[in-house]
């Protein structure tokens, strides 16, 4: 670990950023983080079964209400999940030396501290992969080239499970929504697909304990830019989602169960801006534990770059004005790419909104 790190401490009154140096807390200026509400227990996130003929409908409703659900009976194995995830925790667990061979994440490869270009920060370490072999990058492959097979297999075997699964929840959405089973499903499914694996590792953090009810932040709130996030985490606290009246609740953690995020544009954004604002990304955060590492996995799913987003002409009412202007997952991906975690991502595609687009 290098002997000067910055990082954020959200907290209860204003907060702090704060650096560690050989172990010794020192308070440091940065802008303080605008405190928001926690709800110290809340147990209404929605779970829904796959194998319950009425999914279809709970989808739709978890989406509108949250953008966010957990499913279960998900069809990947235990065991799918498990070789991943001992695989994944060996990578993390080499020298820092030799995983930063894998590095630095542009924006693909090993990544630790940094998240993104644009000054935004965790207490993470993260691998990041392309799931797309045409497009894999030089450092994925040298990821894969310099680990045991065995990481290779797992990684691809956890991917398809997880797309399949992905795409049977797209097409269980498009059902409740009343169009095309495959009008959703199509945009992961093509070859030309946008997607994207991640693995993230977030150490246990011992200073943690001297700090009395200070939660330091892992990786700092933001809505995914894809179609639909599939999430999965071993048992360790830490997820937090933001509600519809801005309150911010704990996600328990249950590691054999999958978590979706309604994207932002492409990850949420294709299914917030193809349904014209029914359906809204969530905004969420991970604070890390002071004790426990915290280890999760997620599918993001994209379509291809070219794929114009707009909404569906069969989910708006006669007479509904479009909310967002007609524009391509690269438009998106490029805007947001340049922009912080926490931005409204959406705004500069927004009707009313007039700036033009980043190039």
């Amino acid at each position: 670990m290098p002997l000067l790190i910055h990082f954020l401490i959200q907290i209860q009154k204003p907060s702090c950023s704060i650096m560690v140096v050989q172990s010794q807390l020192v308070f440091d200026h940065f802008a303080p983080i605008k405190s928001c509400k926690h709800t110290a227990l809340f147990t209404g996130i929605p779970v829904i079964d796959l194998s319950d003929p009425e999914a279809k409908t709970h989808i739709v409703k978890a989406c509108e209400d949250f953008g966010f659900f957990k499913v279960v009976n998900h069809g990947v194995s235990d065991e799918l999940i498990g070789a991943l995830e001992a695989q994944a925790l060996k990578f993390f667990h080499l020298p820092q030396s030799e995983k930063e061979k894998a590095g630095p994440a542009d924006p693909f490869g090993y990544g630790s501290k940094r998240i993104g270009p644009n000054g935004d920060v965790g207490w993470i370490e993260y691998l990041l992969l392309n799931t797309n072999h045409e497009l894999i990058s030089e450092k994925s492959l040298f990821i894969l080239r310099e680990n045991p097979e065995i990481f290779r297999c797992a990684v691809e075997e956890y991917i398809l499970a997880v797309k399949k699964m992905a795409c049977e929840v797209l097409e269980a959405m498009a059902e409740g929504l009343g169009i095309e089973k495959h009008d959703l499903s199509r945009l992961l499914k093509d070859e030309r697909s946008d997607c994207c694996f991640r693995l993230n590792h977030y150490p246990p953090c011992p200073e943690l304990e001297a700090l009395s009810g200070r939660n330091l932040i892992g990786f700092g709130e933001h809505t995914d830019p894809q179609i639909i996030s599939v999430l999965r985490s071993n048992n360790t606290t830490g997820l937090h989602i933001c509600l519809r009246d801005g309150s911010w609740v704990p996600v328990p953690p249950d590691q054999r169960s999958f978590f979706i995020n309604v994207g932002d544009s492409l990850q949420v954004v294709l299914v917030q801006v193809m349904t014209n604002g029914r359906f809204n990304s969530v905004k969420h955060k991970v604070l890390a534990d002071p004790t426990k590492p915290r280890f999760s996995m997620i599918y993001f799913g994209g379509p291809p770059l070219n794929e114009k987003i707009a909404p569906l002409a069969s989910l708006l009412e006669e007479g509904e004005k479009r909310l967002y202007k007609e524009f391509t997952w690269w438009d998106y991906k490029n805007s947001a790419y340049k922009s912080r975690l926490a931005a409204c991502r959406l705004r500069p595609f927004e009707l009313k909104n007039l700036t033009p687009l980043l190039t």
